[in-house]
């Protein structure tokens, strides 16, 4: 869900969340953001659409306060050459946990196989272990025992 703000102009340009009812700070608006929260800001006289504004300037803000999100080539990346270095940058991204995805269930198939083994051997110890038991109760060889069992 998207969360709505409204911005009022003036010379104090204050953020109102229509959600809470009241007067947000940028460094909200930023806690919300990095909560997965989606925004939508809103000048609340024109009714325009002024999320990458608001959202630049969360990021003006930070960088203000020592707060670094961005590195400085990425900023100039997007100076330069707009949306297209930000598209470029979500799609190196994409593919990047795209090939860990698929590292990871390749990892899968061995590992389950692996737990099925484990589980072979856990059951050739619990019988070997119940070979040994009757070996120290009843005595003798352990041929003797291992036809006793047959036996049964």
């Amino acid at each position: 869900m998207v969360r709505l703000i409204k911005r009022y102009g003036g010379g104090s340009r204050k953020l109102y969340d229509t959600e809470e009812s009241r007067y947000v700070s940028l460094e909200e608006l930023a806690g919300w953001v990095r909560d997965g929260q989606r925004l939508q800001v809103v000048d609340s006289k024109t009714a325009e659409d002024v999320t990458a504004q608001t959202l630049a300037q969360v990021i003006y803000d930070e960088e203000r306060r020592g707060v670094s999100l961005l590195p400085s080539d990425l900023l100039h990346e997007v100076i330069r050459r707009g949306g297209e270095a930000v598209q470029r940058g979500v799609e190196q991204f994409q593919d990047r946990v795209d090939r860990l995805v698929r590292a990871g269930v390749d990892r899968v198939k061995p590992l389950q196989e692996a737990r099925e083994e484990m589980e072979m051997l856990r059951g050739r110890l619990e019988q070997l272990e119940q070979s040994l038991r009757e070996l120290e109760t009843h005595g003798g060889s352990p041929r003797r025992a291992a036809s006793r069992r047959t036996a049964r």
